[in-house]
């Protein structure tokens, strides 16, 4: 016996019939997307349950997967059974055909094989001290008093580690320009409104260079000259080394140098995808996340004692790895996650035939997205699911399908370990350097940057005196 779920419409009293019709449902349905995404899918549970299905009139449906059974057994579907890359279209503009996010099957299988060593191990020990030192240059200048607009300086932090961990710069005319240039590029789509050129292709036109879509395409022809021009030099470097040059242990070296089962590496085109890859996701993702963690920290008293207290602990000069071992720390960058994940959905798994899943039908060609936010707001699973609370994370162990901020299965984030450093040992520096508050303590709700959800861009943090 299967189970059913049901189709969300705008007015079951009104149903809407016909082409004009059903595009615009789609229309509007997608705007509402956009700009009020959380109450999108908080109304649609309310109504139809955390199984929902979108579309399906004249072509296969878009199911939001809120059941974490479901997910479960998604999950484990290999690319034989789905496919997930072909799906991520809305990102080609801005990662590029040889991203891994837009590969499938063996194409995916080799680059995540070449693309994972510098994200494990002693690599990522290494990037440790690194973020430290990073966030205290990023917050040298702060002074007692000072009201800060929270984003722009975790971002200049996130693309400041991202971009050395990367690229191994840590000076230079390339790096400065880098470094502009990217923050320039994710500021074209921070809003609500100029997040809809993603969204809809019949906007993505090229007005001139002070039209949204035409700047964006000339920052990024900018970004490309500056990729390749590092590419080509890195691997004139490593063909001929210097008498006096270390080894090199940035990603892009590490990247040149991998090979696959059959003795090749990455072309120049894969690299140069593969970086708009890892700079975007390492960066922008990152840097939403730290602001949400400066706002829980300081909106709950309680959490920033506790938090105060364990770092206490470690003494003055603590070792980066002892830092990101914190269990009090670990839980609230846990939280933070959960209550607002950065993707509120993870990848679209598009069905290559019919299939039953934890006792739901669905025909071939259904595209089903784990609903990250659904799952994350369950209280079944999270007991008061809007309220912020760490311990939770020490009173259960949660399964990857209950439990996904960075996706999960074969398509799970592969930066996901740096990330979670990054977050623990960036906050932990600034605890100990400052004693901060928000200058206005009031409930917030993310709103719509790019393809991610973020706190509001005005958000804002006061230092109230230097540690």
């Amino acid at each position: 016996m299967t189970t059913q779920f049901v189709e969300a419409k705008p007015s079951e009293r009104q149903p809407l019939d016909g082409p004009k019709a059903k595009g615009l449902r789609r229309t509007l349905r997608l705007l509402r997307l956009i700009l009020r995404p959380t109450d999108y899918m908080e109304d649609n549970v309310r109504r139809y349950g955390p199984m929902f299905q979108i579309g399906g009139d004249d072509s296969p449906p878009l199911v939001y997967v809120g059941d974490p059974e479901v997910v479960r057994e998604i999950f484990l579907l290999d690319s034989s059974q789905v496919s997930t890359g072909q799906n991520n279209g809305i990102m080609r503009a801005m990662v590029g055909d040889h991203s891994i996010l837009l590969l499938d099957g063996a194409s995916h299988q080799r680059q995540r094989k070449l693309l994972m060593p510098p994200f494990h191990g002693d690599r990522l020990k290494a990037y440790g001290q690194l973020i430290c030192d990073i966030t205290r240059q990023v917050s040298a200048s702060w002074q007692p008093g000072q009201t800060i607009i929270a984003r722009a300086p975790m971002q200049e932090l996130t693309l400041g580690v991202i971009l050395q961990a990367v690229f191994g710069l840590r000076e230079g005319a390339r790096l400065a320009e880098l470094q502009q240039l990217m923050s320039t590029l994710l500021d074209v789509f921070a809003y609500p409104i100029t997040a809809s050129f993603l969204f809809f292709p019949g906007l993505q036109k090229d007005w001139g260079p002070w039209s949204p879509w035409g700047r964006f395409l000339r920052l990024r022809e900018r970004l490309r000259q500056l990729l390749y021009g590092e590419i080509r030099d890195r691997r004139q470097s490593l063909a001929q080394p210097h008498p006096d040059s270390t080894e090199r242990s940035d990603i892009l070296s590490l990247l040149l140098q991998a090979r696959d089962e059959n003795g090749e590496g990455m072309s120049d085109a894969e690299l140069h995808d593969e970086l708009v890859t890892l700079i975007l996701a390492g960066h922008e993702t990152t840097a939403s996340a730290m602001v949400w963690l400066l706002y829980w920290i300081h909106f709950l008293p309680e959490v920033e004692q506790k938090l105060r207290l364990e770092l206490s602990d470690l003494g003055s000069d603590p070792d980066p790895m002892a830092i990101a071992q914190l269990p009090y720390l670990s839980a609230v960058c846990q939280e933070a996650l959960r209550i607002y994940p950065i993707t509120p959905t993870t990848f679209i798994r598009l069905l290559r035939s019919p299939m039953t899943l934890a006792g739901y039908d669905f025909v071939a060609g259904t595209a089903l997205m784990p609903a990250t936010y659904i799952i994350h707001q369950r209280p079944d699973l999270y007991p008061e699911p809007k309220r912020f609370r760490p311990e939770r994370f020490w009173e259960r162990q949660y399964a990857p399908h209950e439990y996904l901020p960075f996706g999960g299965g074969h398509r799970r984030c592969i930066g996901s370990a740096l990330a979670m450093m990054e977050l623990k040992l960036s906050i932990a520096t600034l605890q100990q350097r400052f004693e901060l508050e928000l200058p206005r303590s009031r409930p917030l709700k993310p709103t719509r940057r790019g393809l991610t959800l973020a706190p509001p861009a005005s958000m804002k943090i006061r230092v109230k005196s230097k540690r």
